[in-house]
């Protein structure tokens, strides 16, 4: 896949292309079907298939105040749009500046003149530009006006569920991660690096690996069934996120055991994806009894991974590898 960003995306880039646009936060289920449709109507029509996306997500920019906690990092996105076989990824350096833009302006500045757009794609009740006028009908007006053709597909779900990134922040910030991993497609990933802790861990005989991610959004405080990749292995984990309050802490981390591990790992990147919440956070009396918890929280965590269905594959291809 082809990346364009920064002043090249004004460059005459394609002579004809079918295009699709959107912020795809997750590249959950839904922005899969659009992008399998996209796919396919560029190999029938025999011309590139391009997604056009924008960086920050625009509402970092008009109303940071109500921004959403994304999904993925922006790596982590173009990562899955690559893996749906696009061949091109167009990136709009989101400002206020370009937000004045008028649908309009957009579609001949950012989509017609350099990528020769034919065909564009939409999912439902898709809006952009200034004001977000640029919808259906104005798409369709600009259209005929252009030479363009215009698809609206319609809202994409299962079981009366409509697939959308805002549902999909609200099972992970809420802990259903069977209902994330429904809509993903993939059990939910962070990445980031391990840090130096308070130690904790070992002081109980469980030593755990400190992550610093930069992913924004994360599960909600308790403890997860993970599955681990580090330095290219595949590894079992259990997983607390929170503020260790048996121990009077006031700093949410995010820390992992690793099952039958032992090297140390200090400042290597490190990707958890999470199966299975297990329990909430909670206060134990003392070391001796959250040891214990400790301990059981382990026994649970072996029976969950040791699902052979549960494989690092289908972690980030399919929704049943987690919790039914």
């Amino acid at each position: 896949m082809r990346i364009v960003s920064g002043t090249n995306i004004y460059n005459k880039i394609l002579d004809a292309s079918i295009v699709t646009i959107g912020n795809f936060d997750g590249v959950h289920r839904g922005h899969a079907e659009i992008f399998a449709h996209l796919k396919k109507t560029s190999i029938n029509w025999g011309i590139p298939s391009v997604v056009v996306t924008f960086e920050p997500h625009p509402l970092k920019i008009l109303a940071p105040e109500s921004a959403p906690s994304l999904i993925t990092t922006f790596d982590q996105k173009v990562a899955l749009i690559d893996a749906a076989g696009i061949d091109y990824l167009v990136v709009v350096p989101f400002s206020k500046e370009f937000s004045r833009l008028s649908a309009g302006d957009f579609v001949l500045t950012i989509l017609c003149a350099p990528l020769g757009m034919r065909h564009i794609i939409i999912g439902h009740d898709y809006a952009f530009g200034r004001g977000r006028e640029g919808n259906f009908s104005t798409l369709q007006r600009l259209g005929e006006l252009n030479g363009f053709t215009l698809e609206d597909l319609p809202p994409i779900g299962e079981q009366g569920v409509v697939f959308s990134s805002s549902l999909v922040r609200s099972a992970i910030s809420g802990g259903d991660m069977a209902l994330a991993a429904q809509i993903l497609g993939r059990c939910y990933q962070i990445s980031g690096t391990v840090v130096h802790g308070r130690e904790i861990g070992t002081a109980l005989g469980f030593p755990t690996a400190n992550i610093h991610t930069v992913n924004e959004l994360l599960p909600s405080d308790g403890v997860y069934a993970v599955k681990v990749e580090i330095d290219g292995q595949h590894v079992n984990g259990a997983c607390n996120i929170g503020c260790n309050p048996t121990f009077s802490g006031n700093v949410r981390t995010v820390e992992v055991f690793l099952l039958d591990f032992s090297r140390r790992i200090y400042e290597h990147s490190i990707e958890l994806h999470f199966v299975q919440r297990l329990r909430s956070v909670r206060k134990f009396p003392d070391a001796a009894a959250l040891k214990a918890q400790v301990s059981l929280d382990v026994t649970a965590v072996r029976s969950i991974l040791e699902n052979p269905a549960i494989t690092y594959r289908t972690l980030k291809a399919r929704p049943d590898c987690c919790e039914n």
